[in-house]
């Protein structure tokens, strides 16, 4: 679990159990990151299709000023977005953009790189699926 605080000076329970049976997103991404940019609309409309269920937290490292900056360019606001070094480190983020999907629970059931909408919906499939990837699921059938 990580306690972090977000742009806006919101304290956030990373991991935590959740009493509202939602699952928490975490998704690592840049200013300056073109993938990264081209991913958002795919985040705000996933937010949107899986908000009965789902929070979504954006999170970086680096100087808070430039994401101050790259949350007004983006609209982003809408958004919790957390700067934090040690956040990326304890999801082993070495990539980006990169997601990582927390149960309810606080269970990390899925992470890794995320450069399409088929990447980041097969996290939430794998989460349907009680796996840790549409990869395992699959070998598992096989």
């Amino acid at each position: 679990m990580a306690d972090v605080v977000d742009l806006e000076g919101r304290e956030l329970h990373i991991g935590a159990v959740r009493t509202d049976g939602k699952s928490t997103l975490i998704l690592f991404v840049s200013p300056t990151c073109p993938v990264c940019k081209t991913l958002l609309p795919v985040v705000r409309s996933s937010r949107q299709q899986e908000r009965d269920w789902l929070d979504m937290v954006l999170a970086s490292d680096g100087d808070p000023a430039q994401h101050r900056q790259f949350v007004r360019e983006q609209q982003l606001g809408d958004l919790a977005y957390v700067v934090s070094p040690s956040l990326g480190l304890s999801y082993q983020v070495n990539r980006l953009p990169f997601a990582a999907l927390i149960d309810s629970s606080g269970v990390l059931r899925a992470r890794g790189l995320v450069n399409s909408r088929e990447h980041l919906e097969s996290l939430f499939e794998a989460q349907r699926l009680g796996v840790a990837s549409l990869q395992e699921y699959f070998s598992s059938r096989a």
